[in-house]
């Protein structure tokens, strides 16, 4: 089954959006959990059936419950927020591919630092006003410039997860 998505611009609806993180600890006993509560975005899809667009998050919206976790998170050790307040994943192409695959390929900035970034997401809901992405990846925090470590107890990936709620405004 193919769906089709109405040509247009789109609003990212951040009430129905998610995005959170999740990267194990303590030699990977712990897994640590959180979500950024402040995020935007907007797209466009063209004609041809194929999408661009931004999502930015708030690095200062991240939650993991632990406010002295969310402080150090928050801090140079980590994303830095003072200087960097936002992370960045511009969408260069997302395009619908096998029934509700779509593949997306752009430009994540974290810390100032850009790195190519492609998954596959699924194209969960779609009628002429409303669309759901859900999607994951993993990320190498050291490629971005987050490599504190103590004792070795943080290594590995960094995965994130979302679920993006668009609402078409214009046709």
């Amino acid at each position: 089954m193919t769906v089709a998505v109405e040509t247009g611009l789109w609003q990212l609806d951040a009430g129905a959006s998610t995005v959170a993180l999740r990267h194990k600890t303590m030699w990977n006993l712990v897994t640590v959990k959180g979500t950024f509560t402040a995020v935007t975005g907007q797209g466009e899809v063209r004609s041809d059936g194929s999408a661009v667009g931004t999502v930015t998050i708030d690095v200062a919206s991240l939650d993991t419950k632990n406010a002295k976790r969310d402080t150090h998170l928050r801090g140079t050790d980590f994303f830095d927020a003072d200087h960097h307040p936002q992370i960045t994943f511009a969408v260069r192409s997302a395009e619908l591919r096998d029934g509700d695959a779509v593949h997306v390929v752009g430009q994540l900035t974290v810390r100032g630092i850009s790195r190519p970034l492609s998954f596959t997401a699924r194209l969960v809901g779609a009628d002429a006003d409303a669309l759901t992405l859900d999607g994951e990846f993993t990320v190498d925090r050291d490629e971005f410039g987050m490599g504190w470590n103590q004792m070795g107890m943080i290594r590995g990936l960094t995965t994130v997860a979302m679920s993006l709620r668009f609402t078409r405004t214009t046709g």
